[in-house]
């Protein structure tokens, strides 16, 4: 991505104030989403860091994860894994819980989406303390895939959210705050 590119994707994405909560500065991606310039660079952008890297699955975390990782996954010729909250998944699934910038939540896996012949890109559209990552990150290491890489849209680096991600993991941002 140029430097030119992010400069244009950093400038569309809205800030919206104390949401959800008082305090917090939402960084608000669905202005990229709805710019078709933006989102053909978003894919463009994604494309290149995976292309040739033999990434059977992606696995897009809900909901603005669904979006980059459905669009990357058509590319690469990979399967679609969703991470939702829970309930939502039909079939037998596994579960993991943690602490986010303000307050706790649980995603869930169908248990069977991951095999250990799998090359995985975990995907969601930002990066802030790291919380849901992590334990998406955690459900997918559990099915022992052969590799596992971690993207994100956007970063917020004053909450040193990959600070708390594996070291020995591959994390990118697109461009962070």
């Amino acid at each position: 991505m140029t430097k030119d590119e992010m400069t244009y994707l950093k400038g569309i994405v809205r800030n919206i104030p104390d949401f959800p909560v008082p305090g917090v500065q939402f960084k608000d991606l669905t202005t990229l989403f709805k710019d078709p310039k933006a989102l053909k660079m978003l894919e463009q952008a994604m494309l290149e860091l995976y292309q040739g890297k033999g990434v059977t699955k992606v696995v897009g975390i809900e909901s603005r994860g669904f979006i980059g990782g459905s669009m990357l996954a058509v590319h690469l010729g990979a399967g679609f894994v969703p991470v939702r909250k829970p309930g939502k998944l039909p079939a037998e699934t596994i579960k993991k819980s943690y602490a986010k910038e303000y307050g706790t939540d649980t995603i869930e896996i169908h248990s069977d989406a991951i095999t250990p012949d799998d090359i995985v890109v975990i995907h969601d559209d930002l990066l802030a303390t790291g919380g849901t990552m992590l334990a998406a990150y955690e459900l997918v290491k559990s099915m022992n895939p052969k590799k596992v890489y971690i993207n994100f849209i956007c970063g917020l680096e004053f909450l040193h959210g990959r600070d708390v991600l594996p070291q020995d993991v591959e994390v990118t941002t697109l461009f962070d705050f």
